[in-house]
């Protein structure tokens, strides 16, 4: 069940980089949803590769199939099937790596888990996997839209010492922050990134950022007590994902510097509703889901595949230098965006299926 999340609305991914095609398996989708491939493809789009000069050039359309579960433009309330095909794999850029474990790569830790591991391009453990998830999660997406009007938003908030303007209070829209290929909302920042990226990549290395993500009108009362607080599975969700390093929600670890005067979220009417005046909890006290919106923020490493020579060590213990052919993004953030908007939507739609068995 390693490549299985989800409780009610389970989502298994499936494929390798350089394999015939990856995708995943939808089980617990409720009957009656119209969807169609058009509902699907523009997340996968804003993920692909080839998007700009920040991305890696390997050219792949992502064009998604639904292989099942859907009859008429309806979902039947079986198990939906995605698949992608991967039509620019070039495994043999990765030939002198099939005895060369690439610095904090997932290559030395594959083969010492299971005496083999797909060398070129990752495997399992490349980015490419997550196309899957992206598929899956925009089906997820649809059905918090129809259902609660959730919508879910994320943006680039850092690049290297680079850091934007904190944009959770403002109404983020994905054309907004598409408005720019580093895709930050902050266009002084936004500049500055760019230009980092891009000297980064002609000296053929690479550069780690931060994400953050804005789910607004998230249903109240999401999440179980004690060990499947929503915190936690969207922490599970996240640090799953290729390259992350850290995860905090609200005020995170600001807030450990924080007085308990000053971090309190106090209640107030807004909106017919009971409601905080300030949001430091992030959306979540106890575990459960409080009605504001749900703010978080993710760290990418930067990538661990680059050109630039390396001095590292063969399974065998020689020291040769490495310089990485093949085609590698200089910082991921950008793309990392829908994978991140994909993972919210598959914890946030778990819970709202749990929660509905919950009161009558």
């Amino acid at each position: 069940m390693s490549s299985t999340i989800g409780t009610l609305f389970k989502v298994s991914t499936f494929g390798e980089s350089h394999g015939k095609a990856v995708g995943a398996t939808v089980d617990g989708c409720p009957a009656g949803l119209a969807l169609s491939e058009s509902d699907i493809q523009p997340q996968l789009d804003r993920r692909r590769p080839g998007q700009s000069d920040m991305t890696t050039p390997r050219d792949e359309k992502d064009r998604v199939t639904i292989l099942s579960g859907v009859e008429n433009g309806l979902t039947l309330g079986t198990p939906i099937g995605l698949v992608v095909n991967n039509r620019d794999q070039r495994p043999g850029d990765y030939s002198e790596m099939s005895s060369i474990p690439r610095p904090s790569h997932a290559d030395f830790t594959y083969q010492m888990k299971y005496g083999n591991r797909a060398a070129s391009g990752g495997g399992r453990s490349s980015a490419r996997e997550t196309i899957g998830r992206v598929a899956a999660g925009a089906i997820a997406e649809k059905i918090l839209k129809e259902k609660y009007g959730t919508v879910i938003v994320a943006y680039v908030s850092g690049v290297g010492p680079i850091d934007a303007l904190d944009m959770t209070g403002e109404n983020l829209t994905r054309e907004q922050i598409d408005g720019n290929i580093i895709r930050c909302p902050d266009s002084e920042a936004a500049h500055k990134m760019i230009e980092l990226v891009t000297e980064t990549r002609d000296r053929k290395d690479s550069v780690g950022g931060v994400l953050t993500c804005i789910c607004r009108n998230v249903p109240v009362g999401l999440g179980e007590p004690v060990f499947d607080k929503l915190e936690a599975k969207l922490a599970q969700a996240m640090l799953s994902i290729p390259a992350t390093k850290g995860f905090e929600i609200g005020s995170g670890f600001a807030g450990a510097k924080m007085c308990g005067s000053e971090h309190n979220d106090p209640f107030v009417q807004k909106e017919g509703r009971l409601g905080t005046s300030t949001n430091h909890s992030g959306g979540v006290q106890g575990g459960i889901t409080n009605g504001e919106p749900v703010v978080f923020r993710i760290a990418f490493k930067p990538p661990a595949t680059i050109g630039l020579a390396q001095t590292t060590s063969t399974f065998d213990g020689d020291p040769p230098p490495l310089e990485a052919k093949g085609r590698h993004d200089p910082c991921v953030v950008p793309r990392a965006i829908p994978i991140v908007e994909a993972m919210a939507a598959l914890v946030l739609v778990d819970f709202a299926m749990r929660q509905s068995y919950r009161r009558i």
